[in-house]
């Protein structure tokens, strides 16, 4: 059965009844994340925004100093990310997550703004001298 549809569906299906449609998750993702934009400007209340969530997640597990909290966890690592790429339409690259051991490794990644565009975008941009061209 490769459709992924259960036994009990089929069996709905095959004898006439409507197949009752499944709810989206109101949980963020991270198996299908937001398209990722280039560009991102951190916010102002970064600091603030990151230590609600963490304390949020972790509970009251989280040490006095919240940016020492330990990410080891894959469960609480997954919901803290997954809370951030909702709120702020950035997410950590797949070749990063290993860095992220600490809460303060996310927020140095979330303080770190992202430029859209290319150098070769940027030196197109500029005012070249006549006999240079950017094509």
């Amino acid at each position: 059965m490769c459709s992924g549809a259960s036994r009990e569906e089929e069996r709905e299906v095959e004898a006439g009844q409507a197949v009752p449609e499944k709810e989206e998750s109101s949980k963020p993702s991270l198996i299908h994340p937001p398209p990722r934009r280039r560009s991102y400007v951190p916010p102002e209340d970064l600091q603030s925004r990151l230590e609600c969530h963490v304390r949020e997640v972790f509970g009251p597990s989280v040490p006095e100093d919240w940016q020492q909290a330990p990410l080891q966890e894959n469960r609480l690592k997954y919901r803290l990310l997954a809370r951030l790429v909702a709120e702020l339409g950035h997410a950590v690259p797949n070749s990063q997550l290993h860095c992220m051991r600490r809460a303060g490794d996310v927020l140095g990644f979330y303080r770190t703004p992202v430029k859209d565009g290319t150098e070769i975008g940027e030196l197109a941009a500029t005012e070249l001298p006549p006999n240079l061209k950017i094509v």
